[in-house]
């Protein structure tokens, strides 16, 4: 499981035009599903997201999580993150999970993640989502389990 986190000021996401998740400071982040994931990998990387330092300290260096700052949590299912793009000018998706397996995969990060931090918020899964960001510093990482 793939996410593609960007430390932000605010963040909200839209589905035609109508704003279905939206935080101020915090985490947003783009989640790929993989064939082999499964609810160990999900609650692996909603413990990443919650406890991974990337919030600046007193001093401004990036000693504090999610957690420690409060901040909000904006989780956005997008299945390009699991594309193979390693040859060739177009992505293969063969490496991305199937679309019901994704959805029961990112359903059960979101549950686990609405149980044990508040803000959270998440786009509509599989939708043509516009996504909108101030990222903060900008600040964006890979994190994969």
């Amino acid at each position: 499981m793939r996410g593609l986190i960007q430390r932000v000021r605010g963040a909200r996401v839209e589905v035609a035009g109508e704003v279905l998740g939206a935080i101020d400071q915090g985490l947003l982040v783009l989640v790929g599903v993989e064939p082999d994931d499964d609810p160990a990998r999900a609650d692996k990387l909603l413990h990443k997201l919650l406890n991974y330092r990337v919030f600046g300290d007193d001093q401004g260096r990036m000693n504090l999580s999610l957690s420690d700052v409060g901040g909000g949590l904006l989780l956005v299912s997008q299945f390009t993150l699991a594309a193979d793009t390693r040859s060739g000018m177009r992505p293969s998706f063969s490496s991305a999970a199937p679309p019901e397996r994704a959805e029961a995969l990112f359903a059960h990060l979101l549950e686990q993640a609405r149980a044990r931090h508040a803000p959270v918020a998440c786009g509509r899964f599989g939708a043509d989502m516009q996504v909108h960001l101030v990222n903060d510093g900008p600040v964006t990482f890979l994190l994969e389990t």
